[in-house]
């Protein structure tokens, strides 16, 4: 049973009126959309100078790429210095500043309407005149927002993503762009993975914000399962996996060292003994998809959920939360408690209300779920904002 709203058939702005379902449907995955006035009138969600001042930090993923002639060049951050304003052709690319500030945080799950276990963070890049990282595309969707200055893109869906060798950048050697478009502050432009583009800043602080998503590789998923697997295996290995190697009818051999190939079978068939399946699938994912980011840094509280109050409880930006099911998965961890409709709204909206009648500990499940956030509380990982009478 769902506990939000049907609001993915309803239109949205920031998709210039299609529904999240049309989007979906029509776009996602298939072919790009520039949306005119996605964010009309907002305000960037960082200054240009708390952004250079974010690049300062070593706590803060960044790169400074700038072209000279017919050479990139790349230095990734912290940096002391950044070049002149008024100089061209350079732009600071800072990762995740979701991490780092709430409005970037709000702006990064405007885009709920994918499943949040996809996405990923929020980039911002400021630019001079000229400011770019040249040809090139991702492996994942990207949602490209213009939140100052202008920023010409070209872009197409080409099939050759060759790269030039040899460059601290990833260049596309032949680059031939369908579609050329300029996006004004509010313009927004979608990108499905492996689009080809390019984006050039016409104006001096040029900002363009960049909403990426998780595109983990068959590879990546395969080795945590198994990996999950052997974690299983540690605590409780089946009877049938207990047993030893036996080779009763192995010969004599002339070339001893050589690999029994009864043992490279019997290798093979313990593999197909591990209950590869849903659950651990979901054990899997759940805690992976929901591992903080590795810059993120959780502050205590010393404000707790008291019986009989009301008030509002809000997952902090940094924390990732998923459920399937009765199954809660928050940071990594898969939550003590089961996923029930207050939690599951929490995952889903990031913020609930919450009135004396729930903080009042009438039942088991109340008591569960409010020890179950003051622990969070503790950790950092919610803020309780109490009502003011």
């Amino acid at each position: 049973m769902s506990t939000r709203p049907d609001t993915v058939n309803q239109p949205l702005p920031l998709l210039g009126g299609l529904t999240p379902n049309q989007f979906m449907r029509d776009y996602w995955q298939k072919k790009p959309l520039v949306v005119k006035q996605a964010f009309a009138n907002s305000k960037p969600p960082v200054r240009v100078a708390e952004l250079k001042k974010l690049s300062r930090r070593d706590d803060v993923e960044s790169r400074l790429i700038w072209r000279d002639a017919d050479s990139w060049h790349m230095k990734h951050g912290p940096f002391g210095r950044m070049p002149a304003a008024q100089s061209p052709n350079w732009t600071l690319l800072v990762q995740s500043v979701d991490l780092y500030d709430d409005a970037a945080a709000d702006l990064l799950y405007q885009f709920n309407f994918v499943p949040s276990a996809r996405l990923d963070d929020l980039m911002i890049s400021i630019a001079s005149e000229g400011g770019g990282v040249g040809p090139h595309f991702d492996s994942y969707d990207v949602f490209l927002i213009q939140s100052q200055g202008r920023r010409r893109w070209r872009f197409g869906q080409q099939q050759d993503l060759s790269l030039v060798p040899d460059l601290p950048l990833k260049i596309l050697s032949r680059f031939t762009p369908q579609e050329d478009v300029v996006l004004e502050p509010g313009d927004m432009l979608y990108l499905p993975p492996d689009a080809a583009h390019d984006g050039i800043a016409l104006d001096h602080d040029c900002m363009t914000l960049s909403v990426g998503f998780k595109a983990p590789t068959a590879a990546m998923m395969a080795q945590r399962l198994f990996e999950a697997a052997a974690d299983g295996l540690g605590v409780e290995t089946p009877t049938k996996l207990q047993r030893h190697f036996r080779d009763p009818n192995q010969h004599a051999v002339n070339e001893s060292a050589e690999l029994p190939e009864r043992l490279i079978q019997a290798a093979l068939k313990s593999v197909g003994q591990i209950a590869l399946n849903q659950s651990l699938a979901v054990e899997c994912l759940g805690a992976w998809m929901t591992e903080p980011n590795q810059m993120a840094r959780f502050e205590s509280t010393d404000r707790f959920i008291e019986p009989g109050q009301a008030g509002r409880i809000k997952l902090d930006r940094r924390t990732r939360m998923l459920f399937w099911q009765r199954r809660l998965f928050i940071n990594g961890e898969k939550a003590p408690t089961a996923a029930n409709a207050l939690l599951k709204q929490l995952a889903n909206t990031r913020s609930v209300s919450l009135t004396p009648a729930q903080t009042s500990g009438k039942s088991h499940t109340q008591n569960q779920t409010i020890d179950t956030l003051n622990d969070w509380l503790d950790a950092g990982w919610v803020h309780w904002q109490p009502s003011v009478h």
